[in-house]
């Protein structure tokens, strides 16, 4: 019996409710998907970083721009998107938050944090805007 996959697509404002949505939403498909607990919320936690990096450094809390983030479960993997309708960024301008200039930066970790927990994460300039791909592999027995 093949389980089915599971989808869900969201357009939501440039708000903080917005991070709490995209939060909660990452963690019932990560336990949809069948993590442990911890696991489950560090899925939540960077999936809420991704929403917080769109909401304000993306869109910059603009009214008329929207989030957009989906939540896709295949029996392979949980994949979450966010993007934004901002200017885009470079990720290699991020700083490690390692190194001597990074340790001393208040931003910078929640990429950082992503690439740590996820099992892939890219980035992709859209027009506006930027879009993030978090994918962790659900390990089959």
């Amino acid at each position: 019996l093949t389980e089915p996959e599971l989808h869900e697509a969201l357009t939501l404002p440039s708000t903080l409710s917005t991070v709490e949505t995209v939060e909660t939403k990452a963690m019932e498909y990560a336990q949809k998907a069948g993590f442990d607990e911890d696991t489950a919320s560090q899925i939540s936690m960077v999936s809420r970083e991704a929403a917080v990096n769109a909401v304000l450094h993306g869109n910059k809390k603009d009214p008329g721009k929207h989030v957009r983030a989906s939540f896709n479960l295949t029996p392979e993997t949980l994949t979450i998107q966010v993007a934004d309708e901002g200017t885009g960024f470079d990720p290699t301008s991020v700083p490690d938050p390692l190194s001597p200039e990074g340790l001393l930066k208040p931003s910078g970790r929640g990429i950082f944090l992503m690439r740590a927990i996820m099992d892939e994460v890219n980035f992709r300039q859209l027009s506006p805007g930027a879009e993030i791909t978090l994918v962790k592999h659900r390990n089959r027995e």
